[in-house]
């Protein structure tokens, strides 16, 4: 359930980087946190450091409010994970 979890996130957040109202600075943010979370490693490590740089991201002021919610929502996924 948790893989599937991680899964579910990760392309949420693939969706989101290839939404074209999304800015470009956010864009490079988030596939970052893509990559992050597609490495090996420890999962819980790797969700750690996605949450907390989702919650940096999710302060942008150019950050879209839609763009935000989608940010809070996937945050909610990796939380279960």
């Amino acid at each position: 359930m948790a893989e599937e979890k991680l899964n579910e996130a990760i392309q949420a957040l693939k969706a989101l980087e290839s939404d074209s109202s999304v800015p470009k600075s956010v864009k490079i943010k988030i596939n970052s946190i893509v990559k992050l979370l597609e490495d090996k490693g420890e999962t819980h490590i790797k969700v750690s450091r996605a949450m907390h740089e989702l919650e940096e991201l999710s302060e942008d002021a150019n950050l879209p409010s839609f763009t935000r919610t989608q940010l809070f929502q996937i945050t909610s996924l990796l939380e279960v994970v």
